[in-house]
């Protein structure tokens, strides 16, 4: 027996009658982690990572959440389910299922890559792992932090040095995290678009160290501006929020900068490959960790990495899904509204 089918709802586990980040509504979901295509309201009720709460609560409101400690195991209708830290962003989770000696994992959406906001990836070992693929093609790999975010603060203090405003498109749950717990502060003051400060609120409800931050609004000097690192989604650029910053330069954070011409596409002065998903050569680690013998690919680069994955003498097959690539901007994403 598959201990988890595709179905028109999402990916569900018949023997614990759960579903693992349904796309339509369900008795009983497991969230991965709260980006708004694994994490969608209206479901019965919902069990996910306590590390998430904060997160979850704050973009679904009023739900009927269950959450569970890394590690820690719960069982549904006979099936035991535990949650195991993915490394995507404050609160991911790996699913573990087991049922008579057979395990199974669904990833969700995972890196491996160092980040201060959220805990580790672990391997989980498993018969049949559930990946994600969405940089699985070998042109993607991540330059090491250190060098990243040492550019990214090159670029900063360059323009405040010339007196220009460093405006850095960012998702808002996750990337302007990690981009305001790694840059340096001391270069000058960051401010942050509402969408960025509501998430913001949400990690340090959770414990989650981060450096201050200044919503638009509580900047009283606006000269301070042109020493200023902003952190906006996607979503903010040409809006009139943006035009008071007067002269800058802009930049963008993603993976998809890893391609040639995205950032000329973007129309932005510079392009920073940072992402909250697996490189090429994580996935390959990842996997292989695992141990896994059967392995599904989600979404990305599916027929890529399906066909790497018979290569390496795996069985390697995909699930037809509905999750979507929060890298690309913020589809599908709750903005919240900046103040006037």
């Amino acid at each position: 027996m598959d201990l988890v089918v595709a179905t028109r709802e999402g990916l569900y586990c018949p023997p614990g009658r759960f579903y693992i980040d349904p796309w339509r509504p369900v008795d009983r979901a497991v969230i991965t982690h709260a980006h708004a295509d694994h994490a969608r309201a209206g479901h019965g009720a919902y069990l996910a990572a306590a590390a998430g709460e904060q997160v979850l609560r704050a973009r679904l409101g009023d739900i009927a959440l269950q959450t569970l400690p890394y590690g820690e195991s719960v069982e549904l209708d006979g099936v035991k389910v535990s949650l195991h830290p993915a490394g995507h962003v404050l609160g991911s989770a790996q699913v573990r299922i087991e049922y008579h000696g057979e395990v199974w994992v669904a990833s969700g959406d995972y890196k491996l890559a160092a980040d201060p906001t959220c805990r580790a990836f672990e391997p989980v070992r498993c018969h049949t792992f559930i990946t994600e693929s969405t940089f699985g093609l070998p042109i993607y790999r991540w330059q090491d932090g250190r060098t990243l975010f040492g550019e990214m603060n090159q670029w900063w203090a360059r323009n405040a040095a010339q007196g220009r405003a460093s405006v850095l498109f960012c998702y808002a749950f996750g990337k302007a995290q990690r981009v305001l717990a790694s840059v340096d502060a001391g270069i000058g003051p960051i401010v942050v678009h509402g969408a960025v400060a509501a998430v913001n609120d949400a990690y340090r409800a959770a414990g989650v160290v981060l450096p201050a931050a200044l919503r638009l609004v509580e900047v009283a000097d606006k000269a301070v501006l042109q020493q200023a690192l902003i952190l906006a989604p996607p979503s903010a650029r040409g809006s009139p929020w943006l035009r008071r910053f007067g002269n800058y330069s802009d930049g963008f954070a993603s993976g998809w900068m890893r391609v040639r011409g995205n950032q000329r596409r973007r129309s932005v002065d510079r392009g920073f490959a940072l992402s909250d998903h697996a490189d090429w050569p994580g996935l390959q680690q990842a996997i292989a960790a695992t141990g896994a013998e059967r392995v599904f690919v989600t979404h990305g680069s599916v027929h890529a990495m399906v066909r790497w994955l018979r290569e390496q003498g795996l069985q390697g097959e995909a699930f037809s899904t509905e999750y979507g690539d929060e890298e690309d901007g913020d589809r599908g994403e709750p903005i919240v509204a900046e103040e006037a």
